[in-house]
């Protein structure tokens, strides 16, 4: 067993994909806290989690994230975690997150019927988790939310909500109601998120210039700064593992 801080995830079945990102967990073994930036990534995450032997067992739901956040992992925290895709709010999880922009609500510790039991091996987690979000599946799907987080993500966010709009059949009016009511910000916002999460993936092999549709190195380090908090260069030097999605990306 490694003896310092760890993550580790693992893809869904490709029947959830549409729903679930990852499923995943993080483990401070140590005798000191793990500080850590949390940036933005465009997901909503359902932790489960148990900061020590003796702490009791919580569970709490983060909507999106607009900007970076410093958090400390206490001494013997182990959390396992559901990523989803935002479309899963509506159809997993049955609720809005509106109110949930940069914070968390925490949930019944007897949420889908996991205890701190179930934190103790990731593959049999991730089989439980899967279980339950297959039993949860909704018989339809507005195909216009289907299509357009499929377009959202397969473009990184690059798209226009103009484009996005005549792609999808559905008005650009019609699309920011449904983002701001759903998830507390607007299509744009959103989109800016993915764009910046899909240049940590550049920034990760060390490539600090501008890979996507930014208007010029300025506009770049500008978004980058504001998501992350520190300038591409910083950033990819990844400092003592502090920006955790960055590290993950570096393991691929």
């Amino acid at each position: 067993m490694n003896n310092e801080f760890y993550c580790q995830f693992i893809k869904p079945d490709l029947s959830l994909n549409s729903f679930v990102e990852n499923i995943g967990m993080f483990h401070n073994p140590t005798d000191t806290a793990k500080e850590v930036v949390v940036m933005p990534d465009g997901r909503v995450d359902l932790f489960f989690i148990r900061s020590g032997p003796n702490d009791p067992f919580q569970v709490f739901l983060i909507g999106l994230e607009t900007a970076p956040e410093q958090r400390e992992t206490p001494p013997g925290t182990i959390a396992y975690v559901v990523s989803f895709r935002p479309i899963a709010v509506e159809y997993i999880l049955k609720t809005s997150i509106a109110d949930l922009l940069n914070t968390a609500r925490v949930l019944p510790e007897n949420f889908w019927n996991l205890t701190a039991e179930d934190l103790k091996n990731l593959k049999t987690f991730t089989k439980k988790i899967s279980q339950i979000v297959t039993d949860l599946l909704p018989e339809t799907v507005d195909e216009r939310k289907r299509k357009l987080f499929d377009l959202i993500y397969s473009s990184n966010g690059e798209m226009s909500v103009k484009e996005l709009s005549e792609q999808t059949g559905w008005s650009s009016r019609q699309i920011n109601r449904y983002f701001n009511q759903q998830f507390g910000l607007s299509l744009k916002a959103y989109s800016t998120i993915l764009r910046f999460r899909a240049s940590l993936e550049h920034i990760a092999e060390g490539k600090l210039f501008p890979e996507l549709n930014f208007a010029d190195q300025t506009h770049f380090i500008k978004e980058i700064k504001k998501f992350s908090g520190v300038a591409p260069k910083e950033l990819s030097k990844n400092k003592n593992d502090r920006f955790i999605l960055l590290s993950v990306l570096k393991q691929k």
